[in-house]
Parts: C-alpha cells; structure tokens; sequence
C-alpha cells in the first residue's frame, strides 16, 4: 500500500494548529473558487459575480408545538447563481444552519450542477432547529409554515428544494402540499426527493452513495488499483455512506471500517455489512455490531491504512489538525466539504489525491434533475432505468474531469472546478450582462 510521508507527526502536533479557528463553509468556498480562478481562463468579471449570491432570504416560522406555546425560528434559503437553469439545493434542519453556512453550500451546488452538465444552478437552505426535538406532527407543521414562508423564491422553473441533513422524503410531500395548496393545482416539481408515490423518483435515496461508490471505482482504476480486494473504510453510515459501502462490498472490495456518531467497528479483512443497521434503519447503532473484533473512535477511523477514506457524515472533519496522519490513499468525499482548504493543501502536499464532493456525491442532484424531468414531463422511470442513466452520467462527468486534471499542475478538485468554472463562464459570456 503506497505510504505519504506526514509533514509533522501527530504527537507532536503545535498549538497553534489544535487551536486555530475552523474555516467556515463559506469561506472554504471562496477560497476554492479563488485558487480554480487562478487555473482557468475566464473573465475576472465573472469571478467577481460568482463571490456573491444572488439572493439570501431569511424568515421567521413560528411553529405552534404540541405544548400549545409558540416558538418562532430562522429559516433561510440562499440562492448563488442561476445562469444555467433553476436554482437548485436541499433543505436541512440543524441547530447550525446560518445564512453563511446556506451561502457557502449554496455556492458548492452551482459548481456540482455545472460540473455533472446539468441544467441548474445553486441554492441551498434550511431552518435552524433541532429535528430529533420535534414530533412528527410539529415536524409537519413547522415544514409547512416554512414552505408559506418562502413560497415567493421558489417554484419548478426557480428554485427546486429537496431533502437534506434532517429532512427526507416526507418532509418533501408535506412541503410540495403546501405549496400546490397555495397555488390551486399539484406541482410535484416544486421539490424533488418526494416518495414515488406522488411524483418522486426511483433510486433518488441511494444515489449520492451510488455515485459516490461509481467514482471511487474510476479513482482506483486511474491509479491502476482493482476494485476487487480494495480495502475502504466509511465514515458516516447514513443514506450516502451505507449505500455506497454496500455497493463497494458487491463489487468485491473488503470494506474494513464503518462508523456513525456512537463511534466505528473496525475488522481488517472485512465487515459483513448486512448485519450492520444503517442509520435509517436504526440510528446509532453501528457499535452494537457485535461480530466486529475492535471499535474505534469517529477520529480514528479516519487514520486507518486502507486503499480508499471515504468520510460521508458531516463537513470538516479532515483539517490543517489531522490532515498529516490520514493514512489513506485515497480520499473520496461523501459529504459536502469533509476537508477544509488548509487540510487541503496538506494533503495535496503529501500527494494524498481528493476526490472532491462536487463530483463524488453529485448523484443525489443528478438523480433529482431525472425526478424534475419526470415530473414536469408527466412520465415515470423504473428504477433500472434511473441507475443505468445515473451511472451513464456519473462516468461521463469523470471523463471530462479526468480530460482536465494534471498531476504536475493542479489536484482533482482544481479539475472539477475547471470544468464547472468553464460551462458556468461560457453561460454568463451567452447571456451578457443586464441592462
């Protein structure tokens, strides 16, 4: 197994880099859209519109809970860019969401949109609460407050949401029922990820983890490593990172490390995945595997010496702090900005290859562009026809960043930015500048 070479040993590790500030998403954000700037040529005009959204919208939702006392929360919805088509993101609710963090998630989805060739742009949203605080009935009503509340920023031909950290299908019917109530018809293509049963796609649940699982196979065949007997460990054993282990393991690769918030199990030859609950089935319950010979921490997980790290739970978690320890060869990110931009460039200096979010776990955007297109179109696909065209899809977007990466130039995510900075840039020179 190839080995990096740390810059500075763990133990050893200074202050100041176990007590710096955490960069935000925002700020990551623009710190990527500045260095993929400096690779391609495009007009510094656009780059300069691209710094800014188009549009942050906050609301109050008041929220009557089961108690009868009414609380009043924040939600938001940013919209960046949407020169190429609707605005198009997730809705999650978190005690975290901010209109910062909105704006910077909002800004990786116009680079995933364009960098997949899909006719969208980026937003991204959500409402700052604590979902496992809420009854299902209270969960209804706050989504349908919040659906009233910023009805006049979306629609199918401007700003199409779907699920995201806190959300899921059902929230999403709850939320295309408000607004068809509102507007005096059904519009199923108001948001995407819906059950199939009013609108929704087949395969839309598992396919960020399938996309994610189709391009760590393109990333070990570019570095000539077969698929079969690959050791991978998986943070995060959600909807993306369950899927895309389960799928890995079919293909044949051994998938040693699973975890979720509770901690990891850890087996070096393997881990038989069926009998570990993802965290839709049970969460929190990846320690109670009982058949693993070792556990681990969330953080140790990430050091393990394996063929492929594929952390899918939360952003951040690889920094500037851990960055010279990863022991993998490769990382393929599940999540939406697992490594912040200091770690970034540890890792790039170490020649440990990212294979960015943008690219990776754009599965879930693709397959919600066929839920759009089924849905404003009156049709239904089966779900062998949404899996063929997804992976159709995905291999394509890796050929044209695969056309563009150069090993002695720029990383991976460099590549992705390249490509999607170009269809973007190309758009705006089409459209021009109104007035």
């Amino acid at each position: 197994m190839q080995r990096h070479t740390a810059q500075s040993a763990d133990a050893e590790r200074t202050s100041e880099t176990t007590t710096s500030e955490p960069s935000s998403t925002l700020e990551d954000a623009l710190l990527q859209l500045e260095r993929a700037a400096e690779l391609v040529d495009v007009d510094p005009n656009v780059i300069e519109r691209l710094r800014h959204p188009t549009r942050v919208v906050q609301v109050s939702v008041p929220l009557r809970r089961d108690s009868g006392e009414v609380e009043v929360l924040s939600g938001y919805r940013a919209q960046h860019d949407d020169v190429r088509g609707p605005y198009k993101g997730g809705l999650r609710y978190h005690p975290a969401v901010t209109a910062e963090e909105c704006t910077g998630l909002a800004m990786w989805m116009t680079w995933k949109c364009a960098v997949m060739d899909l006719p969208f742009g980026g937003a991204k949203g959500g409402i700052a609460v604590d979902p496992k605080a809420l009854s299902a009935a209270e969960t209804e009503r706050l989504t349908r407050r919040f659906a009233e509340e910023i009805r006049d920023v979306i629609g199918p031909t401007r700003d199409v949401p779907a699920p995201d950290m806190g959300t899921d299908a059902q929230t999403m019917a709850w939320f295309m029922d408000a607004y068809s109530m509102q507007e005096g018809e059904t519009i199923p293509g108001v948001v995407t990820g819906k059950p199939p049963v009013i609108g929704g796609s087949e395969g839309r649940e598992e396919a960020p983890g399938r996309s994610v699982a189709i391009v760590a196979r393109e990333a070990a065949r570019y570095y000539g490593k077969s698929i079969d007997g690959l050791t991978v460990a998986v943070q995060g054993f959600g909807s993306v990172g369950a899927n895309a282990a389960r799928l890995l393991d079919e293909w044949g690769a051994a998938v040693v490390a699973v975890s979720d918030v509770g901690g990891a199990v850890y087996d070096p030859t393997g881990l038989e995945l069926s009998a570990i609950p993802d965290h839709e089935t049970q969460p929190e319950a990846v320690t109670t595997f009982e058949d693993a010979p070792e556990q681990r921490s969330n953080a140790e997980l990430l050091e393990l010496d394996v063929d492929i790290l594929i952390p899918a739970a939360i952003g951040g978690v690889i920094t500037e702090a851990n960055a010279d320890v990863i022991a993998a060869d490769i990382i393929v990110e599940g999540a939406n900005g697992p490594t912040t931009f200091d770690a970034d460039t540890v890792l790039e200096d170490r020649g440990v290859p990212v294979i960015p979010d943008i690219l990776a776990n754009a599965g879930g955007v693709t397959v919600s562009y066929f839920e759009w297109l089924q849905d404003i179109n009156r049709q239904s696909w089966t779900e062998a026809e949404i899996e063929a065209k997804l992976t159709t899809k995905m291999q394509s977007a890796w050929e044209d960043v695969e056309a563009v990466y150069d090993p002695a130039m720029m990383t991976w995510r460099d590549a992705a930015y390249a490509v999607a900075l170009s269809r973007i840039a190309r758009a705006k020179g089409a459209r021009g500048l109104w007035p």
